[in-house]
């Protein structure tokens, strides 16, 4: 994959377009953005998940961070609305290329995120933000699939990204419509879920074995954990009386991917701090979470599940400080 020009890796991920440079910064704001709130839902999901079964503290970090988050989370997506309205073409060309395409998902993806963390009972706004965004999932799904099928895709934008749009909306989708009580259309998205992480897993796999992504991309290698971790959250969400041996063959199976990204260390931890890096939030605070559940459904050691929401917290925030030092360099956004 590293065969590639310069050119050609900053294609796969931004895209090349004459006059590029010379856009105002909201036309930059690039999709990926969304991968902040992403990650910082998942994580407040997983302290409140902490908190519900009586951990010291986690209450306390739990309300803390809501509503910072929520407001990034309101700020990013009103900033890329603006986007949308005033830079059409823009968005429209990012739509129709081979990795931005993915990465577009994650706005719907934190719509979903966004209404399991902060849905009541007594809000009836939920379900068509979620049936929203679960149709702005297909209909980016739809578009990446079509790429796969027709064999339109480029064979170096073949990376994990595609697990976004085609596996994350259905997983997360489906524990959005459980936590609003539709367990029946939860679980029928979870089967979709899994469904297109068959169909995907080989050829992603296959492509990595053969060598390096183009380095622009490699900051998003954290989405290859995503699928089980994601999976076994989902599962306990939809079936809240699954039992916690059931759950340990979903971490089991999200052990792989683990060992995979980090025997690929010298690919990706010499690639400089880009906001593509958030691709391990969202992953590592789901796999905390589907600990968490373990430990209290299985009679785990508490401990466990401390030491994985304390790891999964410390990267993330890591992470936040890395990005706050790029946007007071005003190297946040894409420079083209």
């Amino acid at each position: 994959m590293d065969k590639d020009n310069p050119r050609a890796r900053l294609y796969y991920l931004f895209g090349a377009k004459p006059g590029a440079r010379s856009l105002p910064w909201p036309a930059r704001v690039p999709p990926g953005l969304f991968a902040v709130s992403v990650g910082l839902f998942g994580l407040t999901g997983a302290w409140r998940r902490a908190a519900a079964y009586g951990w010291p503290v986690a209450a306390d970090v739990a309300h803390l961070m809501a509503w910072p988050v929520t407001a990034i989370w309101v700020a990013t997506l009103l900033l890329y609305l603006y986007k949308c309205a005033r830079y059409p073409q823009v968005v429209l060309q990012e739509f129709r290329h081979p990795v931005q395409s993915s990465l577009q998902a994650l706005l719907p993806l934190s719509m979903l995120l966004a209404a399991i963390i902060l849905a009541r009972p007594d809000q009836g706004i939920w379900l068509p933000l979620v049936l929203a965004a679960l149709a702005l999932h297909a209909l980016i799904g739809y578009r990446v699939v079509a790429m796969l099928a027709t064999g339109r895709l480029p064979e170096n934008a073949v990376t994990p990204a595609l697990y976004l749009p085609i596996v994350g909306g259905a997983l997360v989708g489906g524990m959005a419509l459980g936590t609003l009580g539709y367990q029946g259309w939860g679980a029928l998205l979870f089967g979709t879920g899994l469904s297109g992480w068959a169909l995907l897993e080989a050829r992603i796999l296959s492509r990595l074995f053969e060598g390096p992504m183009p380095e622009a991309l490699r900051p998003t290698i954290g989405v290859e954990l995503a699928p089980p971790a994601i999976a076994t959250l989902a599962a306990a969400v939809i079936w809240p009386d699954l039992p916690g041996h059931v759950l340990a063959v979903g971490l089991g199976i999200a052990v792989s991917p683990i060992v995979g990204v980090l025997a690929r260390l010298q690919w990706w931890g010499k690639v400089p701090f880009s906001i593509g890096f958030w691709s391990f939030s969202f992953p590592l605070a789901a796999l905390a979470s589907a600990i968490i559940e373990a430990v209290h459904r299985g009679g785990w050691p508490q401990e466990a599940g401390i030491a994985a929401l304390l790891a999964a917290s410390a990267v993330i925030v890591l992470l936040a400080l890395r990005t706050v030092a790029l946007l007071l360099q005003g190297r946040l956004l894409p420079a083209e």
